[in-house]
């Protein structure tokens, strides 16, 4: 084990809805040395899902959970909800919709819900949505916070939504990578002060405090066209909330992983 730099302070609630304290679980030993994180209640609310995934047949999994999630928000029966006129209109706003914005653009309103769900659930404070988040008092932070407001407002149990598709994406790793803990991913940057260096090594090797929620990609050559400098990280499968391939045609187009953040040691290259 390889001490470092903590997790600041300002980058954390002190309360959380998983079973780690976000001290612990956005520390770099927990980079290191990841164990489970269990959103509170999921298991237990959802335990039909569960048992309807390991009933499946190969390769139905996917559609098992979609179908689970449809019926279950009544993402198809708006009405059913009590959703008329405008209303519908934001109420569509599901958990395939948001994740979708958040590639098109990762400050976008979509975005901020899916920062915020991070923050709620883990603890972890977002740092950067379309301008730096140090101020809670400052107008970056507030808009933020508008823009989280306006995602959230109208939908259906949205936030409940993610919980699921976090847990789905972490039992889908888990049966993929058996015996594993980490992947390595991948992230191009035009500028390393783009990101909070808490700390420089040697040949490359920086500790960084990464944005609550961050898009990484599993390769390296898609990761060089978007920037000068290629970022390595040894990811835990347990901050990965989302991944290319987890859902048929949802974000299919770079490769791309939407990695949970905290700090982390990374190796920088350039092309």
């Amino acid at each position: 084990m390889r001490s470092g730099p903590a997790l600041p302070a300002d980058a954390r609630l002190p309360i959380n809805r998983c079973n780690l304290p976000a001290v612990v679980l956005g520390g770099l030993t927990y980079q290191q040395y990841p164990s489970p994180l269990l959103i509170d209640g999921v298991a237990e609310l959802h335990a039909d899902l569960f048992r309807r995934l390991a009933a499946a047949a190969p390769g139905t999994t996917a559609e098992v959970f979609r179908d689970y999630l449809t019926v279950r928000f009544q993402l198809e029966w708006l009405e059913e909800m009590g959703y008329t006129g405008q209303a519908s209109n934001r109420a569509k706003a599901n958990y395939i919709r948001m994740i979708r914005g958040w590639s098109f653009d990762s400050d976008s309103r979509e975005g901020a819900v899916l920062k915020g769900w991070v923050e709620s659930r883990f603890g972890l404070m977002p740092r950067y949505h379309g301008a730096p988040l140090r101020d809670p008092s400052g107008e970056g932070y507030r808009r933020y916070q508008e823009m989280r407001s306006q995602g959230l407002y109208g939908t259906n149990a949205l936030e409940s939504q993610f919980d699921l598709v976090y847990s789905f994406c972490q039992r889908e790793l888990a049966l993929r990578h058996q015996g594993a803990q980490h992947v390595t991913l991948y992230r191009g940057i035009n500028r390393v002060g783009e990101h909070e260096v808490l700390a420089k090594g040697k040949g490359g090797r920086q500790t960084i405090l990464l944005n609550n929620l961050s898009s990484f990609t599993c390769s390296r050559d898609r990761a060089c066209e978007f920037g000068d400098y290629i970022m390595a990280v040894d990811i835990p499968l347990t901050k990965i909330f989302f991944h290319c391939g987890l859902l048929p045609g949802v974000l299919q187009g770079e490769d791309e992983f939407l990695v949970i953040g905290g700090v982390v040691d990374v190796s920088l290259s350039t092309i």
